[in-house]
């Protein structure tokens, strides 16, 4: 930027900016802000514990944590008739096969809770035969039919017609406390206890290929159950090692930020040479192909007359292949080297503020364990919002449902009475049908609101979330700007910089974090509503409406990201400049359009170096896990614990390590974005006189050539000196 005559900066863009001669650096007498947004912040969080302590009052989680019979009864819940029953059971799991189990999310035959799963093949007539002969067999079966029903000898029809008992019995087993079907498949057949065929109870024989489609998807979960079984085993054999890793990936990403003052130059440059002389070997091997196919026989045929080939060997048999590989590789090998020719200053002035930023966290270290706060307050609000939304979808009392297999039944998915259900003429006009336990509910005004508070819940859920990663980014950039306007690093400094921004930002800038953080929450929230519609039209063949939905989830997603952008430095000015949000997004705005090169060219080399930063940490930290996981270490070979797989503590330390990394390079880049705004306000706000002297680092002037003016009492001590 120059300062021409009359007080004006122009901007890269060529735009005028009046030069305030007031400026001091970051304000310290501050104003609140956005008063009104925090008043009705303050009422909504207020509300939402009315919302939670509402819930709690009509709300049951054991509506959740329990599967429930027929009746409505939970199944093992102590102090009942059940506590001893903790296994749900279905009469005739053939039903369950039935479409309407899709629509009414409930299977449409009795069930019943009991202490055990059957554990072989029985049907009510084999027993009824049997029975007579030994009475072990009733004593066995009528563990699974209901408590009150007493008389062996009853008719089947009338068994069945009473719902007394199930016409067959398969031997299960227990998943998620529920009976399902014992698949195991042999030499590529599926069986159930050794058997490919089972009688119905209604006399036929029928495949157990009927259960699996009935059960569908239950047998990948069982084995999906062993697998998990066995991955917790490895989790409690490795968690002292798999901690071991994450601690060495904290102090590797630490020892990362620190160095990047003085690698973050050598990185870059030599990642984007190595770049260049990649794409220079490409250009070189094409024009070595090209020259090489020369006087071959078809290779001088074009693309266009071969036309669409599945087998792509053959388009490297043509020159003009190799010839359209070269001049794009040659195209993208000039663009790299004029942007590098006309932007190097800029890529010297973001490496310069990326060395800077590293010395700002150094400086002030406890920033780094900023994000343990941050990360705290949003699983207090996570579990928050989880335990109201379970306690809302658990409020009301039992409803029943009428199941019918039927499909021209009237009175399927109408409200029922179990106790007198089986006097009514449904089950006459519908044979087969059930009143069966469907959801808890009721028709008082809160009942019928509960889908209206479970997005009110969401939607401050959101809030929340977005307010508290708001108050961590204004913290951060309060305390690297009070590095930046410390004239004399680090003596200048404030005492306790976090803490005293973090009360500043409490204190006086409450709500308009909490006015940010509602506009993003807002667009979020659309985003799942959005999300949740195309989810439930994915098999509408309507193409405008899905092109409509398709446009609208895009502009929504940029939006979302945009909004972000806005709110990361409008955050940033309020710590400076302690305005209101709009005014803060306004400035910040303005500020970076009239560096938008600086802009682009920095957010770039950031995130390039960053995410260079993270794939090393997780990559040099996964590595070595690997080695220690697979005994490939001799020194500490006894040491590793035996493992079913692997595979799982080697992938939690990857996953883990990534993400610390990614925890602390999020604190730097905050810092390398507030340094950047204050490196602009800066360049425009003083001059580099006695009375405007440049806070930015000696680096970054000696880049724009900036010289600040000396005191005339430093001019006579340097005189000294040099005497």
């Amino acid at each position: 930027m120059t300062r021409p005559k009359g007080g004006y900066y122009k901007s890269e863009l060529g735009e005028p900016h009046k030069f305030d001669p007031t400026f001091r650096g970051p304000v310290r007498h501050r104003g609140c802000t956005d008063v009104l947004c925090c008043v009705i912040f303050v009422i909504i969080i207020l509300g939402y514990i009315v919302l939670g302590t509402v819930a709690w009052m009509h709300g049951d989680p054991r509506k959740v944590v329990y599967p429930t019979d027929s009746h409505g009864q939970f199944c093992g819940q102590q102090g009942t008739p059940n506590a001893k029953k903790a296994i749900l059971f279905y009469f005739n799991i053939l039903q369950c096969a039935n479409p309407t189990v899709l629509i009414n999310l409930q299977c449409p035959t009795t069930q019943l809770c009991v202490s055990k799963c059957p554990d072989r093949f029985a049907t009510y007539i084999d027993m009824q035969l049997h029975y007579r002969r030994n009475k072990s067999y009733w004593e066995y079966y009528k563990q699974f039919c209901k408590p009150d029903f007493k008389n062996p000898d009853k008719a089947f029809s009338q068994v069945l017609r009473d719902e007394d008992c199930p016409s067959m019995i398969v031997p299960s087993r227990p998943f998620l406390q529920r009976c399902f079907p014992d698949f195991i498949t042999r030499n590529g057949t599926l069986t159930v206890a050794n058997q490919t065929s089972f009688k119905d109870g209604h006399g036929e024989i029928r495949s157990v290929v009927d259960l699996r489609d009935a059960a569908n998807g239950i047998t990948s979960l069982l084995d999906a159950k062993e697998v998990g079984i066995k991955i917790f085993e490895d989790y409690a054999s490795s968690w002292f090692w798999i901690l071991i890793g994450l601690v060495i990936s904290m102090l590797v990403s630490l020892i990362f930020i620190l160095l990047l003052r003085f690698t973050a130059g050598v990185l870059f440059w030599m990642v984007i040479f190595g770049v260049i002389a990649a794409v220079g070997y490409g250009i070189w091997h094409c024009y070595w192909e090209y020259s090489s196919l020369q006087g071959k026989p078809d290779s001088d045929i074009t693309i266009s007359d071969i036309g669409f080939q599945t087998d792509f060997r053959v388009y490297l048999q043509l020159r003009q292949t190799w010839f359209i590989f070269m001049i794009s590789l040659a195209v993208i090998e000039a663009i790299v080297i004029l942007v590098l020719i006309f932007l190097r200053n800029r890529v010297r002035i973001a490496i310069a503020l990326l060395k800077e930023g590293s010395k700002a966290i150094g400086c002030i270290m406890t920033t780094l364990f900023y994000p343990i706060i941050t990360f705290l307050l949003l699983a207090l609000c996570i579990a928050y919002w989880a335990v109201t939304a379970v306690f809302l979808a658990s409020s009301g009392d039992a409803v029943y449902k009428v199941m019918s297999t039927l499909p021209n039944c009237k009175y399927t998915n109408l409200t029922c009475d179990p106790e007198t259900f089986s006097q009514s003429n449904v089950t006459t006009l519908c044979p087969g049908s059930q009143c069966t336990f469907a959801f808890y509910g009721g028709e008082s005004l809160y009942h019928r609101y509960i889908f209206v508070l479970q997005l009110c819940n969401l939607l401050v859920f959101l809030w929340l979330v977005n307010f508290t990663i708001a108050l961590g980014q204004c913290t951060l950039a309060g305390a690297f700007a009070s590095y930046y306007w410390a004239l004399r690093k680090p003596a200048d400094i404030p005492a306790y910089p976090l803490g005293s921004s973090f009360g500043r930002a409490l204190r006086y800038h409450t709500g308009s974090l909490a006015f940010g953080a509602l506009i993003l929450s807002i667009v979020q929230f659309i985003r799942i509503i959005l999300e949740y519609l195309d989810h439930k039209l994915k098999g509408a063949h309507n193409a405008c409406t899905r092109f409509l939905l398709c446009c609208l989830k895009c502009c929504f997603w940029c939006l979302e990201h945009f909004i972000r952008f806005m709110n990361r430095n409008a955050y940033i000015m309020i710590s400076i400049y302690g305005k209101n949000f709009c005014a803060s997004a306004r400035d910040a705005f303005f500020l970076l359009m009239r560096n938008v090169m600086r802009v682009a060219v920095l957010d770039k080399v950031t995130d390039f170096l960053l995410f260079l930063g993270k794939l090393l940490i997780s990559g040099s930290v996964g590595v070595l896990a690997f080695f220690f996981f697979t005994r490939q270490i001799p020194v500490i070979q006894e040491e590793v614990p035996s493992l079913n797989y692997y595979w799982v503590p080697l992938l939690t330390v990857i996953f883990g390590s990534y993400m610390i990394a990614h925890g602390f390079f999020n604190v730097y880049a905050m810092c390398v974005d507030t340094l950047f705004l204050c490196f602009l306000l800066d360049l425009e706000k003083n001059d580099g006189s006695v009375s405007r002297p440049y806070y930015m680092a000696s680096s970054l002037r000696d880049i724009l050539n900036k010289r600040n003016r000396k005191r005339p009492d430093e001019k006579k001590k340097g005189r000294k000196q040099k005497k």
